[in-house]
């Protein structure tokens, strides 16, 4: 399926005000399990941090660049990305709603380098995209200062971008992997330089039901008519209370597998 015309229908829609695109940002934290997920590591790398310097290297939406803005105002956010249009709106937005911690750059990862200069990067749903992963692994390795943390979500190649044959095909056609091997990305990452390396599993048991529940299903709607714009509030209305208690239990559990990753490299 192919994914950006879907979300650029949905930012179209939400892009009309500011408050609309706070709602959007807003439902994102909610259905999304991985924005659980990177949340819950957000704030346990926060404990203790005064002012810091982050990146937020593949912003999309921005909608991690807007949480990580209202967490602490002493943080200086650079959010880049490679698509022009969401970077000339995301400015906007966050011009017109006073977040001036937050600026965002086109950047291609493969190129950008700021040696030493942050304290995080955060990369959510971005190395799927990028053939080219360990020269961005190093490049981000070398823009991050002694000590600095990053932080990865990617799907796993256990079944992520709902593909579980070998035959299958990725459910968002732009990913150029279908997943992470656990062990290969922390390869990766020692590769390129990095000193100390976690990863663990997410989307287990819980996290697949409720992925489908909040995102596949109405994705694959809106992919055959617009018109399902109409019924998403209802149908979020008889499954979201599912889907809640799914990606509570998936975020405050372990799990010996799972269709994602989460990933934290320190320099």
């Amino acid at each position: 399926m192919h994914y950006d015309p879907i979300k650029r229908s949905l930012g179209n829609v939400f892009n009309r005000s500011p408050f609309l695109r706070k709602l959007f940002y807003k439902l994102l934290d909610l259905l999304l399990l991985r924005t659980w997920h990177v949340h819950k590591e957000l704030k346990a790398w926060a404990k203790g941090k005064g002012s810091a310097e982050i990146l937020d290297a593949g912003a999309g939406f921005g909608q991690y660049s807007y949480y990580m803005s209202g967490m602490n105002r002493n943080w200086n956010i650079l959010a880049v990305d490679v698509k022009e249009e969401q970077v000339k709106d995301c400015n906007d937005f966050f011009g017109k709603i006073g977040r001036k911690n937050v600026r965002f750059e086109v950047a291609d990862l493969t190129k950008f380098v700021k040696e030493n200069s942050y304290d995080m990067a955060l990369s959510v749903d971005v190395m799927e995209h990028i053939l080219e992963d360990v020269l961005v692994f190093r490049n981000i390795h070398a823009s991050l200062k002694k000590g600095g943390m990053l932080l990865i979500s990617t799907p796993s190649d256990q079944g992520g971008s709902d593909v579980h044959e070998g035959e299958d095909s990725s459910f968002i056609e732009e990913h150029v992997r279908d997943g992470y091997p656990i062990k290969e990305i922390e390869e990766k990452l020692r590769t390129a330089g990095f000193e100390k390396v976690e990863a663990r599993y997410a989307y287990g048991a819980p996290g697949k039901i409720s992925w489908r529940l909040s995102m596949k299903y109405p994705i694959q709607m809106l992919g055959v008519s617009k018109l399902f714009f109409i019924i998403l509030p209802f149908y979020y209305l008889l499954t979201y209370p599912f889907a809640f208690l799914l990606n509570y239990l998936d975020t405050n559990s372990n799990h010996k597998t799972g269709t994602g990753l989460i990933v934290k490299a320190w320099k």
